[in-house]
């Protein structure tokens, strides 16, 4: 009953669903299984050390003893600073180690016996410390004393630890064995799980791919009959839901209503044929003009991309590298800017601009500077329109280095901030006014002639303030707004006259950027 409502359930969905489905719940069931397993032996594990804690902490606080006592004695055999630097190091270990034993007043068998160790163990230090105090004032008779005594408090504790080590022992055994148990529980109960749960799992492999394969088999079938030419004998495909394939079922059972229909409306055409042709001809006529300058609107960019590549070409066969290389970037940068760049990844502008200013640098001799800073490549698969940041870098060589008296340096520099991605465009050129900013802001500003001088452009600027395009800055940060619904900020920071100009663009970096 549950399967029958199941699968009608999956009939129709789309089938990426039904697959999505399949996979997803494969996974999740995997995961449970792994997640259930790991968990349950972490925990046994964690519990099975605690066990047996005490017992290596007391072992190990049984061997720091030992290294005091024999330290103790090696020092009044030699006294040697050695051997004195050996107990006082054995000596820090050994207290610090008693810090962790019970000191409380309490009924508890192994917490009292802790108790009386840790006491023991503090008067065992004062006299080992006395001892070795008597025995640098040379003092032999109270030495041998205090040693003796020591010695005797160290048997003692010896005696103590060794039995409290053996009570712990036959406790922790009992748990041992109740953790054993639990994880041979654990291991039946992983295993019926799976079981359970791989049955689950192949009972739906097998339901969503027969609920798949099943019409697509039927139709199969009708389709090889229709193709042997038994298109009346063939019957209408069952449809067992509307899926894809259940879409597909529908137009193929009413293709075969209509192709008898067809046959008797063409063998109507046919008749008619002699009296249409010269008609067909003409159209025929105007549908290859159509099509030959359609063609023709076609060519033309590529006509450009490909004479460019054939002068590249020849100027390689005469060996004049910097030619080719100069033609090969013009066609790369043409036919970024002709083909459909509604989309491209922040790598892809950087490139373009690369091209740019490699094309700028051959038309004036290099005198453009150009650096970049990439903080992470990651960063560069950012997504974006097409052709933001070279406008940006050709308004910065225009208006902002061109013809000024020193050394004309532009800096692109992309850094993460937070979930955002900045990408600063600087020029260390003439710099602009708040006011000016404000008006490329917005858009009411336009651009100036290319024949005006660096020194006059500073001013000329500051009166532009009709309706215009913002020096081709205006399309860019629009562009930039609409992709990025209105998430992204775009800031021009300048200082004033000959401070240069800094553009900075903020776009978000999550799944839909990337």
């Amino acid at each position: 009953m549950v399967i029958k409502k199941l699968s009608r359930f999956l009939a129709n969905m789309r089938i990426r669903y039904k697959l999505s489905i399949l996979v997803v719940l494969s996974l999740l069931l995997i995961i449970f299984i792994n997640i259930t397993m790991y968990y349950n032996l972490n925990r046994i594990t964690r519990q099975m050390d605690a066990i047996y804690q005490g017992n290596v902490t007391l072992s190990e606080l049984e061997d720091s003893l030992d290294t005091v006592q024999n330290s103790i004695a090696e020092y009044l055999n030699t006294k040697s600073t050695d051997s004195l630097n050996n107990y006082y190091l054995a000596e820090q270990e050994f207290d610090s180690m008693l810090q962790a034993l019970e000191t409380e007043t309490t009924d508890n068998q192994q917490k009292l016996m802790e108790r009386n160790i840790f006491y023991m163990s503090q008067h065992y230090l004062e006299l080992t410390s006395d001892t070795i105090d008597a025995k640098r004032g040379r003092n032999v008779e109270k030495y041998k004393e205090t040693y003796e005594q020591s010695s005797e408090i160290y048997r003692y504790i010896k005696s103590y630890i060794t039995s409290l080590n053996g009570y712990r022992f036959r406790s922790n055994t009992q748990s041992y064995i109740a953790l054993s148990s639990a994880v041979g529980y654990l291991e039946i109960m992983s295993i019926v799980i799976f079981v359970l749960m791989t049955i689950f799992d192949v009972m739906l492999v097998i339901l969503v791919t027969r609920n798949i394969t099943q019409p697509l088999h039927e139709l199969s079938l009708a389709a090889n009959s229709v193709s042997e030419g038994q298109l009346e004998t063939t019957p209408q495909v069952k449809v067992h839901g509307m899926d894809e394939v259940g879409v597909v079922t529908v137009a193929f059972n009413q293709m075969m209503t209509s192709i008898p229909e067809f046959i008797a409306r063409l063998k109507e055409g046919m008749e008619k044929e002699q009296q249409l042709k010269e008609k067909e001809i003409l159209m025929e006529a105007h549908l290859k003009d159509a099509q030959l300058k359609y063609l023709q609107a076609q060519i033309n960019p590529h006509f450009l991309f490909n004479t460019l590549n054939a002068g590249s070409q020849l100027a390689m066969m005469e060996h004049a590298d910097r030619t080719y290389d100069y033609i090969q970037n013009v066609a790369a940068f043409f036919r970024y800017n002709v083909s459909k760049n509604d989309e491209v990844t922040l790598a892809q502008e950087i490139e373009l601009v690369d091209i740019y200013i490699y094309i700028l640098n051959v038309r004036f001799s290099g005198d453009i500077h150009f650096k970049k800073e990439i903080e992470s490549e990651d960063l560069l698969r950012v997504m974006l329109p097409g052709m933001i940041l070279q406008p940006i870098v050709e308004n910065s060589v225009n208006y902002g280095i061109r013809d000024i008296e020193r050394e004309g340096h532009i800096t692109l520099s992309v850094y993460r901030v937070d979930d955002n991605v900045c990408i600063s465009i600087s020029d260390n050129g003439i710099g602009m006014s708040q006011e000016l900013i404000k008006l490329v802001l917005s858009g009411e500003y336009s651009s100036l002639p290319d024949n005006i001088k660096s020194e006059e452009k500073y001013e000329a600027q500051n009166g532009q303030k009709k309706k215009g395009n913002g020096v081709g800055l205006n399309n860019v940060f629009e562009r930039l707004r609409l992709y990025f619904d209105g998430r992204n900020n775009v800031d021009i920071i300048s200082n004033g006259k000959n401070q240069g100009t800094e553009v900075l663009i903020t776009i978000p970096f999550d799944d839909d950027t990337v």
